[in-house]
């Protein structure tokens, strides 16, 4: 950034000091330059004038040309008013100041033409503006006294300081000029010119202050362009620097573990997204380079046994392998999953969790460091530093949201040549923010579900139909079927006005009583040790009906539980009830998803609701998901820091941007991996200040 550009905005003429510090403080604007870079929200077209016979309610703005031919008070005490008389030579419009009066008053004029900007309304069939904008139309701005004018997102802090939205558009002209000619090319030459693209300055200027919306337009365009182009360039040069300096084992054998279970072992048959996966993996694995890939799949799709097969081609190249779960629950059901599949091939698998007891610890770390232990799965006790294992080959990670980088980097470290990596998740990821989340790994995704698994039947009932849900649910539990119930609060809350668990467990008891059924309860305040046991009653066919919370969201497999009520579930996001259904639908037997919830319902909440009803694809769900909600709520990845400083894309908007955006660092990365020819000297700047800046490019390498 140049000199000017990096002054502090208090040198600004109409900042100070003052409010320079709210400006630190609300908008995060420290320097001239992240001024410029405050973008706005949104523009109207002020281009376009109204006569003021054809003003009606129904415009959302209005702008027109007119003289004030009077003004007077109206009404007494607080309900005292200010109206001015504007006229054109098509009719009469009111212009009304409830507050202000003794500023506004004394600047209006009579016999003046003005330019009026703002909301109407109709009272008495009369046309009004309450607290328009008012310009005074001088000769000297009569060429230009229709523009395009850019909001400003500001704060009531602000807004009590005179820093509104007009104010912050003054300093931004204040800045621009001041600024001109200092304002350097980010990207070179030669790629401004290939793309047909804006120069910097002429995109800044117009993204604050366009003469007409085909230069908005450009404007955008290359300052999101060039925003997406150096996240797809940074993940994809980090990736690039990964594979330069990091060298992986090489798994060249497919040899007896790996064909003694897929010719005598393997349950069912693999689907084509199974096996396409499993090529995927077998070529990184063998290449020489260390895997870093991302293996995404709904939930049933089949991608345990993607990275079993995986581990077996690292035992049969001699390497041990972990596997690494958030939760005791989770861990415990992929170690017995595998040792199912198992059955009683010659593998050495164990479980570390912090259940773990004492003598069968110190077991499975001597057996760890002498090689006879194959297969480790656990929890973050897998970090520990007294975990050591002989040739660690291979870490899978499950649901890897939930742990932090520098976590998954204790698992890496416990080899001199690092291990290669496969990273799960059962979160759908929208296809514009894996390329930006996860732009550095390679990824896979198994979009099919196992032969034999019937689609989820999901349907939405209002309140009213609560007792013929109740009596579908004594007929499953008759078929010898189990049943959740989730609530969105544990207690009452004043707030909201949503079902509650506590409430919903003891109505749930009235309507089904002992001991002709049981019912159990799981939340998130309970202690670890009595919800995992709550949660084994149910898993042992205990329990007939569990009402929980969304802590049975991840990792919970009982096949024989066959509907999900989700209560009040305008309560929940998408994605949270797209996760909640797959806790159903593990077995054979046709399952069902019940989505409960209250008459009034919001325009979101109805889209949310409808979408579920309509799809069972999670990929399809997460995009619509990112489209209602924005990246930033996805679920599984606001927990993990994936917040990207995005000024001006969107990335549930601009897909086709971040596409090309990412087409053309591939281009530049393949030609000149490392930046080094002179043409590309801007491109390493700017990855080397963006890196300065502490950016997060939520790389997980």
């Amino acid at each position: 950034m140049s000199g000017v550009l990096s002054q502090d905005i208090k040198f600004l003429p109409g900042v100070g000091p003052r409010k320079s510090v709210l400006l630190n403080e609300e908008l995060k604007v420290f320097t001239i330059g992240d001024l410029i870079y405050y973008f706005p929200f949104k523009y109207v077209d002020r281009t376009k004038f109204y006569a003021i016979r054809d003003v009606n309610s129904s415009l959302p703005f209005i702008q027109v040309k007119g003289r004030i031919t009077g003004m007077e008070m109206v009404g007494a005490g607080r309900n005292q008013r200010l109206v001015a008389y504007l006229t054109d030579s098509t009719g009469l419009l009111e212009l009304i100041w409830f507050q202000g009066i003794k500023f506004v008053k004394p600047t209006l004029k009579t016999n003046v033409e003005y330019i009026v900007f703002g909301k109407p309304s109709e009272f008495n069939n009369q046309f009004s503006i309450v607290h328009p904008e008012m310009d005074e139309k001088v000769p000297e701005s009569s060429k230009k006294e229709g523009y395009i004018q850019a909001f400003y997102n500001t704060s009531e802090k602000l807004k009590s300081n005179f820093l509104h939205s007009k104010a912050i558009l003054k300093l931004q002209f204040a800045a621009l000029k001041l600024a001109k000619g200092y304002i350097l090319e980010s990207m070179p030459a030669w790629l401004v010119q290939k793309l047909g693209i804006e120069g910097l300055e002429s995109a800044l200027m117009n993204i604050h202050f366009p003469e007409n919306p085909q230069l908005l337009q450009k404007a955008e365009y290359r300052l999101k362009f060039e925003e997406l182009f150096y996240i797809q360039l940074k993940l994809l040069h980090l990736k690039e620097d990964r594979h330069k300096k990091f060298k992986g084992h090489i798994f060249e054998k497919v040899g007896l573990y790996f064909n003694d279970f897929f010719y005598k072992h393997l349950p069912f048959e693999l689907t084509g997204a199974q096996k396409r996966v499993v090529k995927e993996i077998r070529k990184d694995i063998g290449s020489g380079r260390q895997m870093n890939r991302l293996l995404q799949g709904d939930v049933g799709s089949g991608k345990t046994m993607v990275a079993l097969m995986t581990m077996l081609i690292a035992l049969d190249n001699g390497f041990q392998c972990c596997m690494m779960a958030p939760t005791e629950i989770l861990a415990n059901q992929h170690y017995v999953s595998l040792q199912k599949f198992l059955g009683n091939m010659p593998v050495n698998i164990k479980l570390l969790t912090g259940s773990t007891k004492k003598p069968d610890r110190k077991v499975i770390h001597e057996d760890l460091l002498s090689g006879k232990l194959h297969i480790l799965i656990g929890t973050h006790a897998l970090l520990e530093d007294i975990v050591q294992f002989q040739t660690l080959g291979l870490v899978i990670i499950d649901e890897q949201h939930r742990f932090g980088v520098t976590q998954r980097a204790k698992l890496w470290r416990k080899n001199l040549i690092p291990p290669h990596i496969l990273v799960m998740t059962a979160t759908p990821i929208p296809r514009t923010l894996a390329m930006t989340v996860y732009g550095d790994l390679d990824v896979s995704v198994i979009d099919e579900l196992p032969p034999g698994r019937k689609p989820i039947r999901t349907v939405h009932y209002f309140e009213n139909r609560r007792a013929e849900l109740y009596e579908f649910i004594r007929q499953e539990i008759t078929q010898g079927h189990q049943i959740y119930i989730v609530y969105p609060l544990i207690s009452e809350s004043e707030k909201l006005d949503f079902k509650n668990l506590e409430e919903g467990y003891e109505h749930i008891k009235k309507c089904f009583p002992s001991p002709e059924y049981t019912i159990g309860m799981v939340h998130g305040r309970m202690k670890s040790a009595d919800k995992e046991k709550e949660m084994l009653r149910f898993k042992k066919g205990e329990i007939q009906i569990l009402v929980a919370t969304t802590v049975i969201e991840v990792g919970v497999d009982v096949p024989n539980a066959s509907v999900m009520i989700i209560e009040s579930s305008e309560r929940f996001g998408l994605s949270q009830l797209h996760q909640l259904r797959g806790r159903v639908g593990r077995g054979a037997e046709q399952s069902f998803c019940i989505l409960l919830s209250g008459f009034k319902l919001g325009i979101d909440s109805r889209k949310r609701i409808e979408t579920l009803v309509a799809t069972n694809d999670g990929f399809e769900i997460a995009e619509a998901d990112m489209r209602l909600r924005g990246p930033g709520d996805i679920e599984g990845t606001q927990q993990s820091g994936i917040a990207f400083d995005l000024k001006i894309s969107n990335l549930a908007k601009d897909g086709q941007i971040l596409q090309y955006a990412r087409d053309i660092a591939e281009t530049i990365i393949a030609s000149d991996p490392m930046l080094e020819q002179p043409q590309n000297d801007i491109l390493k700047k700017q990855l080397i200040a963006l890196q300065k800046n502490h950016l997060n490019w939520g790389s997980i390498s």
